[in-house]
Order: structure tokens, then C-alpha cells, then sequence
């Protein structure tokens, strides 16, 4: 619930996802989840100007933010890692179509909307988005001993790496063999494996938030109405 532009990151990826046309979330829920539960039970109160009237016992609401999505929120346990999370949510899942599952720990200005006519396009059960993230820390270009031009966080050394934006079908779920199994290791490797992964490569802005310095400079794009993410009105 770690917030950029006083809304949580959860929700600015819930807009991503929306303004391609995904409005049905599915949320996994682990440590403090009653947190999150609370967010979306009060979303209109958190995002409206409200005359409370204690006499009467009633709240106006003014100028409401509400959003056509539909949440379910579900308990996967406080220790469970990734995959096994995957495999609670199972029987809210539609079995015959494919769905999109992601962390809540980055942004991206990733088009959700190709990544699935992608995954519909090849066969495989699984789609992975592929993506070079940025460098860690700011560049010197020198010249013997004098400084040419600084380059703040350039790209890093050209490697895809798991950009945490996966469209799936549901069998995947079937190489999760339970709450200790992390997504990213036993089911991931042998997908790959089966040559039933496919890789959907994302040239645009990418970023996790790992790291304080990370959320400032999410923080400072959004402040600065610079944020590459924010595809919405």
C-alpha cells in the first residue's frame, strides 16, 4: 500500500490494467491484508469530498471517484510465496480464457492490451514481458581525467529480465504444487523448459519500486506530470 501521488501503487496499476480494458482483479492477499481490504471497502470515502452530519448519521458524498472495477480480495496466507498464491486464487479464475497476473511492486507504460493478442497469437501457455531495466546509478562519460557529460541511469548492460507482467492460461496453475512454491523458480523453469513460455519484449518505461530511491523517483515523475505510466485521462 505504499503510495506514489497519495494512491496506493496498487491502484496505479489497477488503472493500467483498466485503461486496456481489464476491470475484473482478482487480489491476492498476504501479510496486513485487512489493509487493503479496508482501501477498497472505503474507496469512494478515501477519494471524496464528504459532509459527515453526526446528528443524523449520515455521510454526502461530493464530486465521488468511483471506479467500474469489480475486486475480489482473497486470503492466500501470510507465508505463502508466489506461486502458491497463484494457486489459491484458482477457482476465481474463468478456466477458459487466459488472465493477466502481476506484482505489486513496479510500473510500467506496458501495452497490457498487445500483450495478450501476443499470448493468444502463439500457442504457448504462458507470456512473460521481457524487459531491460534501467541502470542503477548515474554514468560518467570521462576523458582522461575530465568529465564530459553525466547520464543519469542509463541502461543497464542490455540482459531481458522478468518484468513481472505475465498473461497465462489457467494450466498453468497444474505445475504449482503448493504454498511453498515460488512462481518464479519450479513452475517459471519448467515452462521454459517445455518451450511453453513465450517472451513479450517491452521497449518503454519500466521501473520496480525495490528501493526508497526507487519510490522517489516514481514519486517526482508523478508530481512532475511526467509519469510514463499514467495512460489514462
Amino acid at each position: 500500500m505504499i503510495e506514489i501521488g497519495g494512491r496506493p501503487i496498487l491502484w496505479h496499476i489497477m488503472k493500467l490494467y483498466a485503461h486496456h480494458g481489464i476491470t475484473d482483479f482478482v487480489i491476492c492477499l498476504g501479510y496486513k491484508g485487512y489493509m487493503i481490504k479496508e482501501y477498497f471497502m472505503n474507496f469512494v470515502l478515501h477519494h471524496s469530498d464528504v459532509t459527515i452530519d453526526a446528528t443524523k448519521n449520515s455521510v454526502t458524498y461530493h464530486q465521488s471517484s468511483v471506479e467500474p472495477w469489480r475486486i475480489t480480495l482473497v486470503d492466500t496466507g501470510e507465508t505463502t510465496l508466489t506461486g502458491g498464491r497463484l494457486k489459491r486464487v484458482r477457482n476465481y479464475l474463468d478456466p477458459q480464457e487466459p488472465f493477466c497476473f502481476t506484482y505489486g511492486d513496479g510500473l510500467s507504460d506496458i501495452d497490457i492490451a498487445a500483450s495478450i493478442k501476443f499470448h493468444r497469437s502463439h500457442g504457448k501457455q504462458a507470456t512473460v514481458t521481457a524487459v531491460r531495466p534501467p541502470g542503477r546509478y548515474g554514468a560518467l562519460e570521462i576523458d582522461e581525467s575530465t568529465v564530459k557529460s553525466f547520464v543519469e541511469k542509463p541502461p543497464g548492460d542490455n540482459a531481458y529480465i522478468n518484468g513481472g507482467f505475465f498473461v497465462l492460461n489457467t494450466a498453468v496453475i497444474d505445475r504449482i504444487e503448493g504454498d511453498k512454491t515460488s512462481w518464479e523458480s519450479t513452475p517459471l523453469e519448467a515452462l521454459a523448459r517445455d518451450a511453453q513460455l513465450a517472451a513479450y519484449r517491452h521497449y518503454g518505461f519500466w521501473q520496480p519500486m525495490d528501493t526508497l530511491r526507487d519510490k522517489m523517483m516514481l514519486e517526482e515523475l508523478w508530481q512532475s506530470g511526467r509519469a510514463p505510466w499514467r495512460h489514462w485521462g
